[in-house]
């Protein structure tokens, strides 16, 4: 155990995320989404959510400051505009967590599937939630610890 390290971390995870550079990506997604096939790596958090996984994965992942849209959602199919509760939930971690001050943007479903053949992680969780697919980039931590 680690002080102030969400146990949800597993030493796997917090390997990719510290390995990961400015400008990587990392796929958070729900149990239905083929991390499988798609992942150059994965690691699983089974019987983990997408809520509770993005709020360790917060803890600790700076967003980018240096894109407009440092986290998207996966659209749902015919109306992309439509935020579903899996949506929802997360854009309120992502609030809570990293701030208000951060853009989320959306991608449409065969794209986000483009895009996560390219993730550095993706990170496949058991949330059965349709649509519950995200795209994260990773910022610049400053000297002084705090986010660029």
């Amino acid at each position: 155990m680690l002080i102030d390290i969400d146990p949800i971390l597993s030493p796997k995870l917090l390997s990719a995320l510290r390995s990961m550079g400015h400008g990587d990506t990392l796929v958070l997604a729900d149990a239905n989404f083929p991390s499988s096939s798609l992942a150059k790596r994965l690691v699983r958090l089974d019987g983990i959510d997408i809520p509770n996984a993005a709020k360790a994965i917060l803890s600790v992942f700076p967003l980018d400051s240096f894109v407009d849209c440092p986290v998207k959602r996966m659209e749902i199919d015919n109306n992309p505009h439509e935020i579903n509760d899996v949506h929802k939930d997360f854009i309120d971690v992502v609030k809570n967590t990293s701030g208000d001050k951060w853009k989320i943007g959306t991608i449409e479903r065969m794209q986000f599937y483009k895009e996560a053949k390219e993730a550095f992680v993706i990170v496949s969780t058991t949330d059965a939630r349709a649509y519950g697919c995200f795209i994260l980039n990773k910022g610049v931590i400053k000297p002084d610890g705090s986010v660029w």
